[in-house]
């Protein structure tokens, strides 16, 4: 597969519909509306194509934006709506693209610390964080620092308003998207990975479309090996870049 890196306005009509038809097709809960208003918050967008007939095998919606923490100006990126179709789930594609993306944008558009904030309801989206990330929070084999909490509590307020619930973490739409069926379960032999487990018991009820709100901080150094393998690998992506202003 290849990717590209497209600003939100700058994106096709044709790229809507299938991003839309894709997000369908694995979610139920999906309206045209509520998928075009969560669009229009992000400023790019991450396309993945089947490099021979160019059909779009999956997408990762992103914001990046500033704010002001504990006196500090940081920079975040939210992630959105994100999915790849189950026939290109053997392709590594999307972590390396998404993790070329983000440097992209911090190289261009960062001069402070950058976090990534990202809410999970599938259990392979959380997966994503130990797989690739070293210190991220929450997680199993360590206690979230206050100050991490506090900058969770914080984000999770400004970005979800009154669906973000502090006390547990988690962010409860009022319409929420559910995995489809085929997608949602947990595989026999996945249930005793200590992550997985970790992630049922922080989102008890992700089958109902309950998002963990999770954070970690983007640098080269809190990469993992297989992280730093996909920084440092040969990029497939394509940056469309114009001006986006954050």
């Amino acid at each position: 597969m290849k990717s590209s890196l497209v600003p939100v306005q700058n994106l096709h009509p044709s790229d809507r519909i299938a991003m839309y038809a894709l997000l369908d097709n694995h979610f139920k809960g999906v309206t045209w509306d509520n998928f075009q208003a969560d669009l229009e918050r992000k400023n790019w967008v991450l396309l993945l194509r089947d490099d021979i007939t160019h059909t779009l095998k999956g997408f990762s919606t992103l914001m990046l934006s500033q704010t002001t923490f504990a006196g500090e100006r940081i920079s975040v990126i939210y992630s959105g709506d994100t999915i790849v179709d189950p026939s290109a789930w053997s392709s590594t594609t999307l972590p390396r693209s998404w993790i070329n993306a983000v440097n992209f944008l911090r190289q261009h558009y960062v001069e402070n610390k950058l976090y990534w904030l990202l809410i999970c309801s599938g259990f392979r989206t959380y997966r994503f964080l130990p797989t690739f990330w070293q210190e991220f929070y929450p997680r199993h084999n360590t206690i979230t620092p206050t100050h991490i909490t506090n900058l969770i509590a914080s984000l999770g307020q400004q970005y979800y308003g009154d669906s973000y619930q502090q006390a547990s973490g988690i962010v409860r739409f009022q319409n929420p998207q559910i995995l489809r069926e085929n997608l949602i379960e947990i595989p026999t032999g996945r249930q005793n990975n200590p992550h997985i487990q970790f992630f049922e018991q922080k989102n008890p009820d992700y089958r109902q479309g309950d998002e963990l709100v999770c954070l970690t901080e983007i640098s080269y150094d809190n990469l993992t090996r297989a992280g730093q393998r996909m920084w440092h690998s040969e990029s497939l992506l394509e940056f469309v870049q114009d001006s986006v202003l954050i």
